[in-house]
């Protein structure tokens, strides 16, 4: 049996709790979408050390995998995805290959975006980690604060 292909995927999360969605501008069929920033792991590279290159490429930052989200799910035939928790070290995040438009969701604002059906359980289970690290108090101090 054949190893899955191993797609990698960032919860990248700001100080404020808001998580980045990048929209889909390809392939026809998955354009409009909304899913975590990402990609295929290559053959000898660490999923960590992609998720690196996928975030530099992808989005122009600089990053740096924090812990992995507990999980994994099945995407295409063959292919898994995995995601990361992941921390921006420079930069400022761009659309800049197969997505048309980036944004900053709120945990109220998570599921305004169509995500890829495939994503839905990782942000669920990446948002309820999240929040389940974050100091009591942080949300709604971001939210009175009007972020």
């Amino acid at each position: 049996m054949t190893p899955p292909i191993v797609v990698v995927a960032a919860a990248l999360l700001d100080e404020a709790g808001r998580l980045l969605a990048a929209r889909r501008s390809a392939p026809p069929d998955l354009a409009g979408r909304w899913e975590l920033p990402g990609g295929k792991v290559e053959p000898g590279e660490a999923p960590e050390d992609a998720l690196v290159r996928e975030l530099r490429e992808e989005l122009g930052v600089e990053a740096e995998p924090v812990a992995r989200v507990p999980g994994e799910w099945p995407l295409k035939p063959g292919h898994v995805l995995r995601v990361w928790t992941v921390r921006l070290l420079s930069g400022t995040p761009e659309p800049l290959e197969d997505h048309d438009r980036l944004r900053w969701l709120t945990p109220e604002e998570t599921w305004d975006v169509d995500w890829l059906d495939q994503d839905v359980p990782a942000v669920r289970t990446a948002r309820a980690a999240h929040a389940a690290r974050a100091p009591r108090g942080a949300v709604n101090t971001a939210r009175s604060r009007g972020e």
